[in-house]
């Protein structure tokens, strides 16, 4: 039997690294400039019943993860862009959950997969026109405090790798 930590968390759960290297940093980036790719590529083919199919027991369908993807992508770019031009703001935070249960996250992917791969064009842009204290900008998270947008960039390098993982694996798993 699987655990179902390994199909929610399919390459770990987050952890953040002590120091971020500019090396690692352009990975992070180019990882971000890959998603609208790998993504397109872990959906294509699907058809409305694949996509309807969660990637784990209890777990949101295909569709509803690449809705969440373009959803908490906007809003990680937005938080970097008031970051950047205000002083340490006070963020809102979202229920991603309860998002997931709206009616648009039941529609077509093909808007969100466009949407994805224009969100990205803007922020790899923005995130390579960085200088060094900017990524040292960050917000306040009301539940986790203080937050820099090198920690940020780390965590949304991992929430893409993560979410295609989710598809792909039950890909594989179901033989699609």
């Amino acid at each position: 039997m699987t655990d179902p930590d390994d199909l929610r968390y399919p390459i770990g759960r987050f952890r953040p690294l002590a120091a971020i290297l500019p090396g690692v940093r352009a990975a992070h980036i180019e990882t971000l400039r890959l998603l609208p790719e790998r993504l397109c590529d872990a959906v294509a083919g699907l058809n409305d019943a694949q996509l309807d199919t969660p990637y784990r027991q209890d777990g949101w369908s295909l569709r509803q993860v690449v809705h969440h993807l373009a959803d908490s992508h906007v809003n990680a770019y937005i938080r970097f862009k008031l970051a950047l031009t205000e002083d340490w703001p006070t963020i809102k935070p979202y229920d991603e959950a309860a998002w997931a249960q709206l009616p648009d996250a039941q529609l077509p992917i093909e808007d969100s997969l466009r949407f994805v791969d224009a969100l990205h064009a803007r922020w790899v842009s923005l995130l390579r026109a960085m200088s060094e204290d900017d990524f040292q900008k960050g917000f306040t998270h009301p539940e986790r405090g203080r937050m820099t947008l090198t920690l940020n960039l780390s965590i949304y390098e991992w929430h893409a790798r993560h979410h295609v993982a989710q598809i792909t694996g039950l890909r594989q798993r179901m033989g699609w």
